[in-house]
């Protein structure tokens, strides 16, 4: 298994970061702290294809692959992974491409799956052709759905952006928790030393929440989920909520706090408290701040759950794409 950046690479991981500040999708999952970490905690076999792709001088985008038993990929999971992409200098993509698809053509693969592009990616529009000007086969599918809000600037302009009947809805539902003792949202900071106490409750209510949750919840993912906890805490990005109804904590959230953008990740919420609507306000609240640190996009990530639309959502999609030899 090859190492993922040992010392010889930190050059690639500062290009890499420098070309994802000019990259149209740029993401917190494309970035080489989540791959790296990642690829740590779960030490796949096959090995890693990294390479920075230029034209003279001029760095054009990433190459980030993982080979295995004739399969390549971009590295990671797309359970764990919103979106999948190359890391491209915006302008750019035409002759990224071009060249990058003739490297890879040279590794040892029979199948080249791209899993979990957003629907706006370049890579959409360039890869095809070039793939077919190669002699490959290409296809193309719509993989799941990622719903978004754009975010106004202030509370109100957004309640205005809901449909009459959800403002009214949210708005009744917060009267109804404020009517059942005191409440307020808290952020836990995480760091090294409370890691493992702050996400052990943060998981509590994960898996409360449903059992589709409790089983994703096995040792590998909870393992990855404090690495990237503790990761993204020194750069800021990781911003842990709890919904506390007298003093107990009854919803969570993470978020990821990434440029101008608010993702979430993933939460959970006690049942027992469900006539509250704990998980939706829990939420909103997080939408709150998010337009009070004056974000422009509030995006709920992968699924099709009906409170996103709620919330104010619109559907974006996220594509597969498979390349045959």
């Amino acid at each position: 298994m090859t190492e993922f950046f040992g010392q010889e690479h930190q050059q690639t991981v500062k290009t890499w970061e420098t070309i994802l500040t000019k990259c149209s999708m740029d993401t917190i999952f494309i970035t080489p702290v989540w791959q790296s970490t990642w690829w740590k905690r779960f030490s796949p076999g096959g090995d890693l294809f990294i390479e920075v792709v230029s034209d003279g001088d001029l760095d054009l985008g990433v190459i980030p692959l993982q080979i295995t038993q004739g399969v390549a990929s971009f590295i990671g999971d797309s359970d764990l992974y919103d979106y999948m992409d190359f890391p491209v200098v915006s302008g750019k993509e035409d002759l990224f491409f071009s060249k990058a698809l003739e490297k890879i053509n040279t590794l040892d693969w029979h199948t080249l799956k791209l899993e979990s592009i957003f629907e706006d990616s370049p890579t959409l529009e360039f890869i095809p052709d070039v793939a077919r000007k190669l002699g490959m086969e290409i296809e193309i599918n719509e993989s799941d759905k990622t719903p978004l809000v754009s975010l106004p600037v202030t509370w109100e302009d957004y309640l205005l952006q809901l449909r009459k009947k959800d403002r009214h809805e949210l708005r009744r539902k917060f009267r109804r928790l404020n009517a059942n003792g005191d409440n307020n949202q808290v952020e836990v900071s995480v760091n090294a030393e409370n890691v493992d106490s702050v996400m052990e409750e943060f998981f509590d209510l994960m898996a409360l929440s449903g059992e589709n949750k409790s089983i994703f919840l096995d040792a590998g993912n909870r393992g990855f989920f404090k690495d990237i906890a503790t990761a993204l805490s020194l750069q800021g990005q990781f911003r842990l909520f709890f919904l506390e109804i007298e003093g107990t904590k009854v919803a969570t959230c993470i978020c990821f706090d990434y440029g101008d953008k608010f993702l979430l990740y993933n939460s959970g919420y006690d049942p027992e408290f469900s006539t509250l609507s704990v998980g939706l306000l829990n939420k909103a609240n997080t939408i709150a701040t998010a337009i009070e640190l004056s974000k422009k996009q509030y995006n709920f990530l992968k699924g099709t759950e009906r409170y996103k639309y709620h919330l104010g959502a619109q559907e974006t999609s996220v594509f597969d794409i498979n390349i045959g030899k």
